[in-house]
C-alpha cells in the first residue's frame, strides 16, 4: 500500500476521532468556558494620567552653582585667608567626578573626560607617515 492511499484511509478517520472528542466529549465547551473565564478576570481599565513636567535644570543648575561658590568661601575661611595672604586656593578648580562617573569600567576609567589626550598631528608628516 502506498503512503498517499494510507493518508486518504486514516485521516478522514482521525478527523472523525477529534469532531467527536471535541463534540461529544465536550472537550470544546470546556476550553472555551475557561477562555472566557480568563478574559473576564483581566479586564483592563485605562485611566487619564497627567503628564509630569520634566525638572527644570536651569534652576537647579544655578543652585547648585551658588551651594557650591558658598561652599568654596566657608573651605577658604576655614583655612584662613591670612595663611595665603588672601588669595584664593580654589580659584579655577573644579569639583571631582560624581560617584556614578568613578564606578565606570574600561581602560580609561580613571582619565578626566576634559583631557586633550596627547597631540599625534607631528607624527603624520614625520617618518611615520612614510612608512604606512
Amino acid at each position: 500500500m502506498k503512503r498517499s492511499e494510507l493518508k486518504n484511509i486514516i485521516k478522514p478517520m482521525v478527523a472523525e476521532c477529534i469532531k467527536e472528542s471535541l463534540l461529544e466529549d465536550g472537550i470544546l465547551s470546556t476550553v472555551i468556558s475557561e477562555v472566557v473565564k480568563g478574559m473576564n478576570a483581566q479586564l483592563m481599565v485605562e485611566h487619564a494620567v497627567e503628564p509630569i513636567p520634566p525638572p527644570q535644570k536651569k534652576d537647579t543648575n544655578e543652585a547648585q552653582n551658588k551651594k557650591l561658590e558658598e561652599t568654596r568661601k566657608q573651605m577658604l575661611k576655614a583655612v584662613g585667608s591670612s595663611a595665603y595672604n588672601g588669595v584664593d586656593i580654589f580659584e579655577g578648580t573644579k569639583p571631582a567626578p560624581a560617584a556614578a562617573a568613578q564606578n565606570q569600567h574600561g581602560p580609561l576609567k580613571d582619565t578626566d573626560p576634559a583631557d586633550p589626550g596627547v597631540d599625534i598631528s607631528t607624527l603624520v608628516n614625520s617618518n611615520w607617515g612614510k612608512l604606512v
